[in-house]
Parts: C-alpha cells; structure tokens; sequence
C-alpha cells in the first residue's frame, strides 16, 4: 500500500466521521432526555455507548477503506468518485476535499499529537505526586476504613499535594487518592472524610481507567463537538454515582452535599492557582443530593409509607398541640451565594506583611430578589481587618434565595471565608 493511498483513507475516514458522530450525538441527546427520570447509571451506560460507537465507526471505516485499497479501489464510503473521474461528474466540495485530504490528515495528525502529550504529561505529574513522601498517617487509617466498607481489598495510598484545588483519584492496580494539602488543615474532619468516601467509590468502580479510554477517543476525534459533548456527560453521571455510593456508605447524603459547598467555598477563596473541580459542576451536585428527584414507586413501596403516616396521625391526634407563638420555618432550600457574580476579597496589605490567617464566618440577611439586604460578622477570624474585607466584598455577591414551599423567603443565611496565605 502506497503512503497516497493510507492518506487517502485516514482522510476520507476522518471526513466521513464528520456526520457519523452528529447521528451518535442526536441519538444519545434523544436517549438521555428519555432517561432523564432513570437512574444516572443507565444514563451513565448510554454515553459510554455513544463514545464506544464514536470510536468503532472510524475504526470500521478505515479497516474497510484500507482493505479496498489493497485490492486497487479508493475513494470515501459516502459516494466520492475515484481519483481518474471526470470532475465534472463529481460534487464540487467532495473534489475539494479530495485535493486537500494530504493537508486534512496533516493537522489533524499534528492536533493529536499535541493532546496526547498533554495527556502523557498529565500521567507522569499523577506518577510523580502519587510516589511523594508527603503522607499523613491518621487520613491514610480513615482511606483504609472507608476502602474496606466499600468492599475495596488491594490497598489504597493517600498523598498530600500543594496546589491541588480537590481530591482526584488515579491508577487502577495500585490506587492513590491524592488529597490537597490545605484541605487537611481548613476542612472539617467529617466533611474531608466524605470528600474520601466519593473518591473510594470512583476506586471501586474502576473510573480511571474509563477516564483513560475517554481520553484516547477525545485525542483521536479531538475535532467533533458531539464526542466532546458525550465525553462531558460521562464524567457528571460517573460523578453522581459516585456521589450515590458515597452517600449510602456515609448514610448522610446531606453530608456529602456540605462537603462539596465547602470544597466550592475553598476553592472560590484560596488565594493559590487552582485547577477545575473534577466532577464539572458542583452546584448541581449539591441540589441532587440534599433535595433528589421524585422517582415513581410501586404500591408495595407505598405501604410502608400509609403506615407510618397513619401511625403518625394517631400520635398527632393525641399529642398537645404547640402555643401558636412557636412557630417554626422550614426551608425547601437554603440561600446560596454566586461567587462569579461578586469580586474576590482582596488580601489587606498589612495582614499580607504580618501573615494574619484565619476564618471569618458571615450572616447575610437575603431578600426574595437574591439582594444582600443586611450582613453581620457572626464569628471573627481574629483580625478584624479580614473580617471586614470579608464582608464588603461578599456583600456584592448575588445569592440564590431560600425557598419555603417552592416560593422564594428572604432569610439568614451562613458564608464562612478562609484566609490563607498557602
């Protein structure tokens, strides 16, 4: 086979993908929306078939193209005329494509190159962080807790990293968690301890290495949205499995749910460069675990539920009703700040200088608009200038109001801001 020939068919096959992967794309938009009510594992399964099928068409195409071309015959799947045909019984885009498939591959060659160094890099920065000495043997003895419950029996390390903006998960045969350092020091023991139970349940799942496989098809089809779009939608079902698993383990799914605000807040407040949070966005996480959707039950689920409602009622109707001035408001929803829409507190130079730290927690009173109506330092950091610098910058934040009865209540709401110089 001539190098003309091998062109000719990586650039047809790359070509021909074009409208193979938006058939894939619509079919699983189609099946996700279907699915939207399931749970995330069938959704989870549909894009990894999609991505499969997004890999497997070109492999097919280009197997089929170099067999024809070994037995003397060329050209694309999709009806382009070979190259000794009369131009004028061709469409005048397939001959353009045909005079420009050498410059076609070229780049794209050139484009997957740079992705799978980048990809080779990111590999050998997890090999690096993973075999560091920075270990923590009291976390390690937790991780070890947390793999045996979830059924885990090979060991799992656990490495602190400096600059690392959330816990991230690598290897297969000899599993690491590698955990941010400042989490260790700024976090609360039982929210980290959750950040550990996710992370354990991407271990138990064997994610990295699909994460792997996703890797290799974006590299390869690096130029169509739609593989993009399915690689995207992978990885927040793989992470709402993971946050499933989690919470069962736990048995606090609104723990789990902290756990990540937290981790936002930190992230939003680090002064230190900070990489995205795996798992895309965490807002929507924290929604699904502290208010899931309804699903349809069945009548035998139901019964239990009649019961404990009729038991209810008969202790009610017996029970001392409560003085009507003790009245007490619950909320669907919990205000929640914006942190794009307002400035990062910026650093007091003084403080800077005298490596003032600390946590400065803050009550904004926010109204039914989202508006920060009224603020109050609830508990100092210890420096009453972060405090204040604290204050008026998250004073302009925007906030999401609280929800009572699916109608938005102005309320109290907590924001706590960590100051380090880490």
């Amino acid at each position: 086979m001539t190098a003309a020939a091998l062109v000719a068919a990586i650039g047809w096959t790359l070509v021909d993908f074009v409208w193979q992967g938006a058939l894939v794309g619509c079919a699983v938009a189609l099946l996700l929306a279907a699915l939207r009510h399931a749970r995330p594992e069938h959704r989870y399964t549909v894009a990894c078939t999609g991505l499969l099928l997004c890999l497997a068409l070109p492999v097919l195409g280009l197997a089929m193209r170099l067999g024809d071309a070994g037995g003397g015959q060329a050209g694309a799947i999709f009806g382009v005329a070979a190259a000794g045909a009369d131009l004028s019984d061709e469409f005048l885009w397939a001959a353009l494509l045909r005079d420009h498939l050498a410059w076609i591959v070229a780049c794209w060659a050139a484009c997957a190159f740079v992705l799978a160094m980048r990809m080779a890099l990111g590999l050998l920065w997890i090999r690096r962080a993973g075999s560091n000495d920075a270990r923590d043997p009291a976390w390690q003895a937790r991780l070890d807790r947390l793999a045996a419950g979830c059924g885990i029996a090979r060991p799992v390390r656990l490495r602190l990293v400096a600059g690392l903006s959330s816990p991230v998960t690598a290897g297969w045969w000899r599993p690491v968690v590698l955990v941010p350092a400042s989490l260790v020091s700024s976090m609360p023991v039982h929210l980290l301890e959750a950040l550990l139970a996710h992370e354990v349940a991407h271990i138990r799942r064997h994610d990295y290495l699909v994460n792997l496989a996703q890797n290799v098809v974006e590299t390869l089809l690096f130029y169509h949205p739609a593989v993009w779009w399915i690689s995207g939608r992978i990885r927040a079902e793989r992470e709402h499995i993971a946050d499933d698993i989690a919470a069962r383990q736990l048995g606090e799914p609104r723990r789990l749910a902290l756990a990540l605000s937290e981790l936002d807040k930190l992230q939003f407040s680090t002064h230190h460069l900070a990489q995205a949070a795996n798992g895309g966005d965490l807002m929507s996480r924290i929604k699904r675990l502290v208010r899931p959707e309804a699903q349809t039950a069945s009548w035998k689920a139901a019964v239990p539920v009649i019961g404990l409602a009729m038991l209810s009622a008969a202790v009610f109707a017996h029970a001392r009703p409560a003085p009507e001035t003790e009245t007490v408001e619950k909320y669907d929803w919990m205000a929640l700040a914006d942190f794009n829409s307002c400035p990062k507190p910026r650093y007091p130079e003084a403080d800077r200088a005298a490596r003032h730290q600390g946590t400065v927690d803050l009550q904004f009173l926010v109204g039914i608009d989202g508006k920060v109506k009224d603020s109050k330092v609830e508990r100092s950091s210890g420096h009453p200038t972060l405090d204040e610098a604290s204050r008026s910058a998250l004073v302009k934040c925007s906030f999401k109001p609280a929800l009572a009865n699916d109608k938005p209540v102005q309320t109290w709401t907590r924001v706590s801001y960590v100051w380090s110089l880490e």
